[in-house]
């Protein structure tokens, strides 16, 4: 019984690090094309009180310090994680090709 607890919380702690990781992903997007992860996460859920969401922009860095961060890559990441609405959020404020 004990070794079918650790197994569960190894499934939680592994959930939640890569909520983190989606949060940050989300955050740094953000910063990267001058939007406001607050404004967005507001659009999408009504609420920006989420501690992950600001645990993450808390990590983000200058867009000029940060890597490239593709929309098709977090729209991947936020659909592994249920966040349909923020998705939604996301494909109406991505920036536009300029190569098109």
């Amino acid at each position: 019984m004990e070794e079918h607890n650790d197994k569960e919380k190894q499934i939680i702690e592994s959930f939640k690090q890569d909520e983190n990781m989606m949060a940050l992903v989300f955050a740094q997007w953000c910063i990267n094309h001058d939007l406001s992860p607050e404004e967005l996460y507001t659009e999408a859920y009504g609420d920006a009180s989420n501690p992950v969401l600001h645990e993450a922009i808390a990590l983000t860095v200058p867009k000029e310090e940060a890597g490239e961060i593709d929309t098709q890559t977090l729209l991947g990441v936020l659909a592994m994680f249920g966040n349909d609405a923020l998705a939604e959020v996301v494909t109406k404020h991505q920036p536009k090709r300029k190569d098109r």
